[in-house]
Formats: C-alpha cells, structure tokens, sequence
C-alpha cells in the first residue's frame, strides 16, 4: 500500500455523537434488513429461469449494488469518524453550536442553524456542515462577528446574533 493511500485513510470526518450513531443505525438497517430481503429477492428471480430477460432479476441486482455502495460508504466513514462532542463555548462557535444569523441590513431573515460534522448537512433541518462555505465562515467567529459568505449570486455577509 502507498503512502498516498495511508494518508488519505487516516483522514478523519468530524461527526456529532448523533451523527455518529444515526450512521451506525442506518448500517444496522442495511445489513440486517434490506440486504437479506434484496439477496432473497435475487433468490426467488434467479429461480424463474432465463436470467439475461428477468427484469425482476435486474432489479433486485441493481439495488443489491446500492445497497452495497451505501453499505461501503458509511463502513468507511465510521472508521474514519472522529466524534466531536459539542463545543463547550458559549461564545466561539464550533461542531455543536447553535447559531441565530441573519443577513447584514436583513435582520428579519434570521436563521437558527446548527454547526454538524461533514456528513451530517441537511439545509431543510438547519443543520449546516462545519465544511460548507457558512460553516467555515462560522466556525471559530463569536457573536457580534460579521463573515463573509461566498455564495453563487455573489458574496452575502451575515451578523451572528446569537450562540449557544
């Protein structure tokens, strides 16, 4: 094994403790529920005869390759998680903090967002990747601080109202 590949093993992904476990449970899914119903699926097509014109044959193969793929996905990310536990700062923000923003002359578009770890981003629940644009100008800052958002409509400054 090169030393490339050794390097790029030991990069870690910063998670929450519940990004870590929700992880964790969506494995325990995979493996112990729709991967044993997929191969059975496999199993009774596979009985029907002539495979190379079985669509529920292909089918069930395509979404053993998913699962598989998503299976192989979080096995990496876990052995590769480092879980952060939420920040102890109530002034700095980090993986963990709980920020009010809004944009410069724009207060009343405040947003509550949560700084997560890599893999934990979802915009529709307000939890911001610690990795994103926003959260890198985040992380770090304190309430009162300004940063500078590069976004594709052009850069968008933002107050940070509160952390918590």
């Amino acid at each position: 094994m090169s030393m490339k590949n050794d390097k790029n093993i030991k990069n870690t992904i910063q998670l929450t403790k519940q990004g870590f476990q929700e992880l964790q449970e969506e494995l325990n899914e995979l493996v112990n529920e729709k991967l044993p119903v997929v191969v059975k699926r496999i199993s009774v097509a596979r009985e029907k005869g002539d495979l190379s014109e079985n669509t529920e044959y292909q089918n069930a193969k395509e979404d053993k390759e998913i699962i598989d793929a998503r299976i192989s996905e979080i096995e990496d990310v876990i052995k590769r998680a480092e879980v952060v536990t939420k920040t102890r700062s109530k002034t700095q923000i980090g993986v963990g903090s709980e920020v009010v923003i809004y944009p410069k002359n724009k207060k009343s578009e405040k947003m509550k967002i949560l700084i997560v770890g890599e893999f934990e981003g979802d915009v529709d629940e307000g939890k911001i990747s610690a990795v994103s644009p926003v959260g890198e100008a985040l992380v770090k800052k304190k309430q009162g601080d300004e940063v500078t958002v590069k976004a594709p409509a052009g850069e968008v400054i933002y107050v940070i109202e509160s952390v918590k």
